[in-house]
């Protein structure tokens, strides 16, 4: 049998990385420990060129035109360029891992779709966005062999959504890189600390992730600044709230985060340096993690492997993520502020939860995630 060759279009990763990003790292980055023997090719926009070749060296990385860099000049080169490149490279699997696909690509063809939220929750998306990725997402699981989900949840909701499913689908959690998140040192807590813009010796609440609507800031903030006057009345001090991640879509959310004053004690800072989010969030209070529903919800896996206790909600994939390590509550602001305060007036509680995270997020390997998407393009090749 000829050796299995894989291609795998990155070129819809943006600058930032965020949640695909980290997704596509960890797959590639892992795949030659997963099957030695296939020849694995990927394709990325220039600006990610020597950043992939460096995590995989096992990888043959190619650069995309520049004008990929245009969501709509990237879809036509998707359809076109991308397929000659495969037959060019004789590749037997093309992975799509961020949900549209090649129509032309006759070969062995496996698609990625990373939530279902575009059918069970389509107000959290723009109207054209969720038009988009409702389209492709019907057209993968009704044409293509083989779909990948992150979860049980995602698989259980497009099969509720998509009438005719034709695909295999198949659920490959996502990984940590617990050389990246691990248990912090003081010293790494401490430089978090810096790094977010906050005062000598301060204790804060973490937030990680995009300002969005289904990531529910806006009742984050509410329930914040509940509990700070609750706990201000009784003489008591309130760690900041730290948010780390970038402005969004939430318009509310951010008009919440424009109005804010400085003695407010809430912290938007950002992106912070890789290198600094596992201080970030290890070295948090409590990290809360309140979304409306995810398709995995990597951010959760991410801070209980740095060992931190996780307020989060019973939503969509959350619970298959969190397990027994974390902490669950309803996403309105008076639960999330209830739900909070008994945490923060509890550390024997927190750090029972922060045992069990670290012992929880061992249950979520990039090793394991890569072995599934071996198999995967195996069969399919074959």
């Amino acid at each position: 049998m000829p050796q299995l060759t894989v291609l795998v279009d990155g070129t819809a990763v943006p600058r930032a990385l965020g949640g695909v990003g980290r997704y596509l790292e960890g797959v590639v980055a892992h795949l030659a420990g997963a099957d030695p023997a296939a020849a694995v090719h990927l394709v990325v926009r220039r600006e990610h060129v020597e950043h992939f070749r460096r995590i995989a060296p096992d990888v043959t990385v190619h650069v995309a035109p520049t004008w990929v860099r245009s969501v709509p000049l990237r879809f036509l080169w998707e359809q076109t360029g991308l397929v000659l490149l495969a037959r060019r490279l004789h590749v037997r699997v093309l992975h799509s891992p961020h949900y549209t696909f090649p129509f032309a690509w006759r070969g062995g063809s496996v698609v990625t779709l990373h939530d279902a939220t575009f059918f069970s929750n389509p107000e959290w998306h723009s109207r054209r966005k969720r038009t988009f990725f409702t389209w492709w997402s019907r057209r993968a699981l009704r044409s293509r062999p083989v779909v990948i989900v992150p979860s049980v949840a995602t698989r259980t909701e497009v099969a509720r959504a998509v009438g005719d499913v034709r695909a295999d689908v198949r659920v490959a959690h996502l990984g940590v890189d617990r050389g990246v998140f691990h248990e912090p040192t003081p010293d790494q807590v401490a430089d978090a600390r810096v790094a977010a813009g906050l005062p000598d010796d301060a204790e804060w609440i973490a937030f990680l992730g995009t300002i969005e609507p289904r990531k529910n800031v806006g009742a984050l903030l509410d329930a914040y600044r509940s509990v700070r006057t609750e706990r201000s009345a009784a003489g008591r001090d309130t760690p900041w709230l730290v948010l780390s991640g970038a402005r969004g879509w939430d318009t509310g959310a951010i008009a919440a985060l424009d109005a804010l004053r400085d003695d407010d004690r809430v912290v938007e800072a950002g992106y912070l340096p890789l290198e600094d989010l596992a201080g970030f969030l290890g070295g948090a209070e409590v990290v809360v993690y309140p979304s409306l529903g995810e398709g995995f919800g990597l951010p959760v896996v991410e801070a209980m492997a740095a060992g931190a206790c996780v307020l989060t909600t019973p939503r969509l994939s959350l619970p298959e993520v969190g397990g027994d390590a974390a902490v669950y509550t309803e996403p309105d602001a008076r639960s999330l502020a209830d739900a909070l305060a008994a945490l923060l007036d509890d550390p024997d509680r927190r750090d029972e939860h922060r045992g069990r995270a670290l012992r929880r997020a061992d249950d979520f390997s990039w090793d394991a995630t890569a072995r599934i998407h071996a198999d995967v393009y195996a069969e399919v090749a074959r």
